[in-house]
């Protein structure tokens, strides 16, 4: 009962018939979400702003931070306080800088920081040790000497509003989430739903020792969205002090725009932390990092175009002709700007 004979004299079960009408629906299914589904693959060097431009992409798209992700980024929140600080003192010691005698007990107690359990409020004996180091003369000093070290861009933003974090019953807003800081290891998918297609946004770590997993996205994919960090035109590498993160970027651009796998796919160019990049060109002479940067010092918007032309001439020497390249100043932190940005790059 209930099985047939096929021609090859094999018994088949109506079982597993309509077992293999499923799996049948089920590619179905797949192939035509396959076709009307575009994937994008976030690409560029450490620090530029890759998994922020995500975050944002939730925003812009509505895609809810579910209440745990929330809970885990309210803790990312007091750890990148707490490492923070841990990061700016030792690079005092690379910079022969000192903090002030009574703040060397400050020091040790942030030293010895652990993290925040599920639910529990900032350690209110970490408050008054954090504003002190945070206002320490000598760590402002090194603050202002953060392209040496990579110092962690969000520091201003979260010691600015210290008395907020701090309070009880304490939780992250949206801006918060964005300027949270966590290394990306491995590979994050997220999927949008646009008005005519799904968008798959694939994002992998930037750091060198993630970049040997990029190679497992390349199928398939519709554009990459390469991230720059405008900023980082004197600041070393994170992961490399005697590497710059320019020329980081540099290098990482050419070989995508040389490479095989991309020969017919579009890439949109974002130079990103164009906010920080005014900021710092005040200051920071692009002539001192690139010799052959001929702009006025303190002019963003000839640095800014000194840096377009370099990466637009790097992408015309890989010579696609068929292969179309988009370049963006952008802000990642600044959702007004990246919710304008982004309806262009999704058109």
């Amino acid at each position: 009962m209930g099985a047939c004979m096929s021609s090859g004299g094999i018994e088949v079960t109506e079982e597993e018939k309509r077992r293999n009408r499923e799996v049948e629906k089920t590619l179905r299914e797949a192939k035509a979400r396959m076709a009307h589904q575009v994937k994008v693959l976030l690409l560029g060097s450490g620090d530029s702003g890759k998994s922020t431009i995500l975050k944002q992409m939730r925003l812009i798209h509505s895609v809810q931070f579910q209440p745990e992700e929330i809970e885990t980024y309210r803790q990312l929140v007091f750890n990148n306080l707490t490492h923070g600080m841990k990061y700016v003192l030792d690079s005092m010691e690379d910079m022969g800088i000192s903090i002030s005698d009574e703040n060397i007990p400050h020091a040790q107690l942030i030293e010895d920081a652990v993290d925040i359990r599920d639910g529990q409020p900032f350690p209110k004996e970490y408050y008054e040790p954090l504003k002190k180091l945070w206002e320490d003369p000598g760590v402002q000093k090194a603050w202002e000497r953060g392209n040496e070290a990579a110092l962690p861009d969000n520091l201003s933003y979260f010691y600015s509003k210290l008395d907020t974090l701090f309070e009880p019953t304490y939780t992250p807003n949206e801006q918060d989430i964005v300027h949270c800081r966590a290394r990306t290891i491995g590979i994050t998918e997220t999927v949008f739903h646009l008005r005519e297609h799904e968008m798959l946004m694939v994002d992998v770590g930037g750091q060198k020792s993630e970049r040997r997993k990029w190679i497992h996205c390349f199928q398939d994919v519709t554009s990459i969205l390469f991230l720059v960090s405008l900023s980082g035109y004197d600041q070393c590498l994170i992961e490399d002090k005697d590497a710059n993160q320019m020329q980081d970027a540099m290098t990482i651009w050419d070989s995508i725009c040389h490479s095989q796998w991309f020969k017919q796919t579009s890439i949109i160019l974002f130079l990103n932390k164009n906010d920080l990049f005014e900021k710092k060109i005040e200051h920071s002479d692009i002539k001192n990092f690139f010799p052959d940067y001929d702009g006025e010092p303190g002019d963003a918007r000839a640095g800014r175009e000194y840096f377009k032309k370099r990466f637009a001439r790097l992408a015309q020497k890989a010579n696609q002709k068929e292969r179309e390249i988009y370049i963006h100043v952008t802000t990642a932190t600044d959702t007004a700007m990246l919710r304008v940005v982004m309806a262009a790059v999704e058109e």
